[in-house]
């Protein structure tokens, strides 16, 4: 684990050549060598789609767009991105504070960055107050997998993505202010899934279930990344 922006504006991964993390005013820029096939619930670019970067926006505390789409697709494009090809991720959390993580393993590598603000912690699962709006204060993460993965397995992953950030949660006893229980996340959390296909590789993943060996290591990594990016989140 670590937090190579508290220091610094630039990361290369170790494991993953190509792949690197920039941190420039207002966003945390994530590049890959090659489209990635991803899914994800990001607000632009969401669902299954083609990727070669992810921006990571901060935006101000008070944001409180009724088109936050639409502002997502319009920044990209001031910055100079290709909008059809990023995913664009919103977040009023402490950029400097993203908690990134590597490993490689059974037939693949793995970077994990997680972005964390828990103003608007949840408990899902209880009667709550609700909204249309949107909100900002979110946990983001952005799991980049140099390997073959089914769809499924993809969809595997992002279980497994949100078991490891309610058992990190937990462990930090991170309380939901409206039912005063331990929060499972927060109201506008959000997940990137990115693999690259490489066919290097001479095995698919289908499952990423917490005892596959694909799953345990993304579980570990989420579970490192937002214990740290949540914990510190408050620190100078």
């Amino acid at each position: 684990m670590s937090q190579p922006f508290r220091q610094g504006q630039h990361y290369c991964s170790r494991l993953w050549d190509g792949v690197s993390i920039t941190l420039r005013e207002e966003r945390l820029e994530i590049g890959c060598p090659g489209k990635l096939r991803t899914l994800s619930n990001a607000i632009h670019t969401g669902g299954l789609a083609e990727a070669d970067v992810i921006v990571n926006w901060k935006v101000p505390l008070h944001y409180s767009g009724t088109d936050p789409a639409r502002d997502t697709s319009d920044q990209l494009r001031q910055w100079g991105y290709k909008p059809e090809h990023t995913i664009g991720l919103l977040t009023a959390a402490k950029l400097t504070h993203a908690s990134v993580a590597e490993l490689e393993g059974d037939c693949f590598k793995l970077l994990c960055l997680t972005t964390a603000g828990t103003r608007n912690a949840a408990r899902a699962g209880l009667p709550r107050e609700t909204f249309s709006a949107y909100s900002a204060g979110t946990i983001n993460t952005v799991l980049l997998v140099d390997g073959q993965m089914t769809d499924s397995a993809m969809t595997n992953a992002i279980i497994t993505y949100a078991e490891a950030k309610a058992a990190a949660l937990a462990d930090l006893r991170l309380m939901d202010p409206e039912t005063s229980r331990i929060a499972t996340g927060t109201t506008t959390d959000a997940v990137v899934v990115g693999v690259s296909g490489n066919p290097a590789y001479q095995a698919v993943h289908a499952y990423a279930g917490a005892a596959t060996t694909i799953g345990n290591a993304i579980g570990r990594l989420v579970y490192e990344t937002v214990h740290e990016a949540c914990r510190t989140q408050h620190e100078s």
